[in-house]
């Protein structure tokens, strides 16, 4: 799980995924932000597209005035920026590998990490 451990929605998260039996090792995304090619296939394993991958509510999003921005911005340019600064992602991002989901609703969870 990529995240932030003083985060809310981080520790919901990961207690939810606990009670129903996963083991959850948290990647800070504070100290260090995945690779470009590693968010690529984060991405690719949602199924979303590249923009659900931004924290549009977080200070670096609109200090960098990506709001704008990002609709010009090439797949390339995304990953890069994404990659630059992990406080950029939202989060949590959950993977076992396979499959990916950002963001915590319980009803996603249920559906997707809910039969373990």
């Amino acid at each position: 799980m990529y995240g932030i451990p003083n985060c809310g929605t981080c520790k919901n998260a990961k207690k939810w995924l606990e009670s129903h039996g996963h083991k959850v090792e948290l990647a800070d995304l504070k100290m260090s932000s995945p690779s470009e090619t590693t968010l690529l296939t984060l991405i690719q394993q949602s199924g979303l597209d590249v923009d659900r991958f931004f924290n549009t509510s977080g200070e670096v999003y609109k200090t960098l005035s990506l709001k704008d921005k990002i609709k010009s911005m090439s797949l390339d340019e995304k990953l890069h920026i994404l990659s630059s600064n992990g406080m950029l992602m939202k989060r949590p991002v959950v993977t076992d590998g396979k499959t990916t989901t950002v963001g915590f609703k319980e009803e996603t969870y249920q559906s997707v990490w809910g039969s373990h």
